[in-house]
């Protein structure tokens, strides 16, 4: 497919089949992230990656334990992918990058206080979509998420160093066709391009 059809094929998958995904394409598909854009080539981004039911699950006993939360879950079919990839970005390493001689002008390197915008966390966002596309490519169903606490105490669970982030989760594997259900934003109609697209200013060049 070329990439526009990619670019509308793209949905956020909330039921999966709980078939393993071929090594060989999962590989293909976590490289594609790892060749997203990097500030200043820091690549700061690692990517944990939980295959199986057994991996996935130390994500979800934290995440979502078993009980009652887990049992209303709205969107069960989210527990059988069968990976989950979870983005990680180290911030030290981008202050440690702009550190060094080819970037010190930027004065970036003083510490993450001097950043207007964390691009750890843009980098980290990067990769996160480049997974997404890639998957879809590869005719896997993808859904990225995250939790209302946050995902610190799963990386903390996973042996994630301190002082990593992560700006979410990627459910990736194989659709299941009978199980999908719309999340509460499909009623939500999508803003026209004319409405989204400031040309020349937020006002237009006209109104200069």
């Amino acid at each position: 497919m070329d990439f526009a059809d990619l670019v509308r094929r793209r949905h956020m998958t909330r039921a999966f089949l709980a078939d393993p995904v071929p090594s060989a394409l999962l590989d293909g598909v976590l490289d594609a992230a790892r060749r997203a854009p990097s500030a200043g080539f820091t690549q700061g981004i690692d990517l944990v990656v939980l295959e199986g039911p057994t991996q996935t699950e130390r994500f979800w006993d934290v995440s979502l334990p078993a009980g009652e939360r887990r049992d209303g879950f709205y969107h069960p079919g989210l527990l059988q992918a069968p990976v989950l990839v979870i983005p990680v970005c180290d911030p030290d390493a981008y202050v440690r990058r702009y550190a060094e001689p080819d970037k010190a002008v930027t004065g970036l390197g003083k510490g993450r206080d001097r950043w207007p915008v964390p691009y750890w966390t843009v980098d980290a966002s990067f990769a996160a979509m480049a997974l997404q596309y890639a998957a879809v490519a590869a005719g896997l169903g993808v859904l990225f998420f995250g939790t209302p606490e946050g995902l610190g105490g799963a990386l903390e669970g996973l042996g994630v160093p301190a002082g990593h982030e992560a700006v979410g989760a990627v459910a990736i594997g194989w659709a299941d066709p009978e199980a999908q259900v719309r999340g509460s934003a499909a009623t939500r109609t999508r803003r026209p391009l004319a409405e989204v697209v400031h040309r020349g200013g937020w006002q237009g060049l006209d109104s200069a």
